[in-house]
């Protein structure tokens, strides 16, 4: 954690003028360089200042301050922007280096955040600073207590509750994590008629629904990766399901509805096979999504086609043959090949198949593996 003496330092002109002089440099080179002032301080700045450039470029072309377990449990910009919720005012619990109150700025008049460390409560000031947002207010204030004794009305409540133990150990459950949502709803709701709440992106879809049965659920993912499983409930929210993928579009199911049963498994009939983006496989709507487009047998397995589809959540790949699985007849073929392999609902890993196969990694063939019905299949792509 950054300490207070840090933080003065990285804010004086000195520090300033360093990093600036040395952003294109090597950290590790610049942590042994005898003169760089602080040096090992700057190393660390310059290091994800490099990282911010792709998870949040703004804040790295402003020179903000980037505290590493800060940095590590921000929301990406592009998560951030993604927050579909605005107003007048609105209230975060949880600010930590305040990617998401910057972005909530932009959606709303007035936004209150508040960060229980003092030392991050001033990093996230300054950074608003040199991010020259005028409308974040941060308190530095634990979450609890402010909600507890406030007379303030918002729009919005927001919250991204620490999901690390002291100990630093990853939690999951929500009534574990900090603050803890569920314990202070009562207080929440006397705050403002709605709630956004990010979670983990392993946390379960099903137990969003039952903790909470009126709300808008959505998963979203980034580059083919699941980033968070957002709520939204209270006033004015219609219930549905959302997948989202923030590089390709979104699906949303309002009612679930019961679907017809895929017809046998036929390899000759299917001319594309479609890889359904993760944030369709969390959301456990895979077959919903694909229904009418192509069949599937499984919310973790792949879409076959005869006609290529439109309007995807997904890749799209056109196949060259469909095979019962032969590891034997696999190696004698192909043995040495660079391979891409893909999987769904296939019990062997990535790198153990291209080990049985004698296959590298590579993109000269393009093979993926799935299990329908009791029979393992190969499936060669284009």
């Amino acid at each position: 954690m950054l300490t207070r003496e840090e933080y003065i330092r990285l804010c004086s002109d000195e520090l300033r003028t360093a990093i600036r002089t040395n952003r294109h440099r090597d950290p590790l080179t610049v942590a042994m360089d005898r003169a760089v002032p602080d040096a090992r301080l700057v190393a660390t700045q310059l290091k994800y200042l490099a990282r911010a450039e792709a998870k949040l470029p703004t804040y790295a072309e402003q020179g903000c301050i980037l505290p590493p377990r800060a940095f590590e449990q921000a929301s990406s910009e592009r998560c951030a922007a993604h927050k579909p919720i605005e107003g007048h005012r609105v209230l975060d619990l949880t600010c930590g280096l305040g990617v998401d109150a910057y972005f909530l700025s932009r959606r709303f008049e007035e936004v209150v955040t508040l960060e229980r460390n003092e030392v991050l409560a001033d990093v996230a000031r300054e950074n608003f600073r040199r991010l020259g947002v005028t409308n974040i207010t941060v308190v530095t204030a634990d979450a609890e207590a402010f909600v507890a004794t406030c007379d303030e009305s918002f729009d919005w409540i927001y919250a991204d509750p620490d999901r690390r133990s002291e100990s630093g150990k990853k939690l999951v459950r929500l009534e574990d994590c900090s603050p803890d949502v569920l314990r202070l709803m009562p207080h929440l709701k006397r705050l403002a008629p709605r709630l956004a709440l990010k979670n983990s992106p392993i946390f379960d879809v099903d137990e969003a629904r039952r903790l909470f049965p009126d709300a808008a659920i959505e998963v979203v993912s980034l580059g083919g990766e699941c980033k968070e499983v957002l709520i939204f409930t209270g006033e004015g929210v219609t219930p549905s399901l959302t997948a989202t993928a923030l590089d390709r579009g979104s699906y949303t199911v309002t009612e679930q509805q019961a679907l017809p049963t895929p017809p046998p498994f036929d390899p000759t009939r299917y001319h594309y096979l479609i890889q359904p983006d993760v944030a369709l496989q969390k959301a456990r709507l895979v077959r919903h999504h694909l229904n009418g487009k192509a069949d599937c047998w499984s919310e973790n397995g792949y879409g076959f086609a005869s006609e290529q589809p439109q309007e995807v959540l997904g890749r799209i790949f056109a196949i060259q043959a469909i095979e019962p699985y032969d590891p034997k007849a696999l190696k004698r073929t192909l043995k040495g090949k660079k391979a891409e392999l893909m999987k769904r609902d296939f019990p062997i890993e990535s790198s153990e198949l291209h080990r049985r196969l004698g296959l590298e990694t590579g993109n000269e063939v393009r093979l993926a593996f799935t299990k329908i019905g009791a029979t393992y299949w190969t499936i060669r792509l284009k």
